[in-house]
């Protein structure tokens, strides 16, 4: 499936005041899928601690979407920097500021300034469900079988 022709406008408002105002989210080539997210201040990670960073930025996600915040590879790769929440999900209804919850995976500390591109935010539709309490669920041929089982 290909992107939107018309990207859909998300309302975004500058927020925290934390020094002079960040590069606004956007996608770094035409088939980027997501829109980078900065840090609006600096990160210092210890290996194994994780810590909310904020954005600076509050979207107002359109009704039948979710905005996805998802790790970056390359700071995943060279730092061994995560999300601990992967992917994070910004409700249509939220309308607080953008936090990332990194996690230092790797083995030294991680020091990044101010304005350092931390996170990727994906738009994606979001179908609701209704569930229907039932006596008995329909079989298939994997029946109940647990993580690995399709392995064997």
């Amino acid at each position: 499936m290909a992107a939107a022709e018309t990207p859909i406008p998300i309302p975004l408002l500058r927020v925290g005041g934390r020094g002079e105002p960040l590069e606004l989210p956007r996608y770094q080539t035409a088939g980027s899928a997501g829109m980078d997210l900065r840090a609006d201040e600096p990160v210092d990670l210890a290996p194994g601690e994780r810590r909310l960073v904020p954005t600076g930025i509050a979207v107002a996600i359109p009704p039948g979407w979710e905005g996805q915040v998802r790790p970056r590879s390359g700071l995943a790769l060279k730092l061994g920097l995560g999300i601990a929440n992967a992917p994070g999900t910004i409700d249509s209804d939220y309308r607080g500021e953008v936090g990332v919850i990194l996690v230092n995976w790797g083995q030294e500390r991680v020091r990044l300034p101010r304005g350092e591109r931390i996170a990727q935010l994906v738009l994606a539709q979001v179908t609701q469900g209704s569930l229907v309490e039932v006596a008995v669920l329909p079989g298939t041929g994997r029946g109940g079988g647990g993580f690995g089982s399709t392995g064997r």
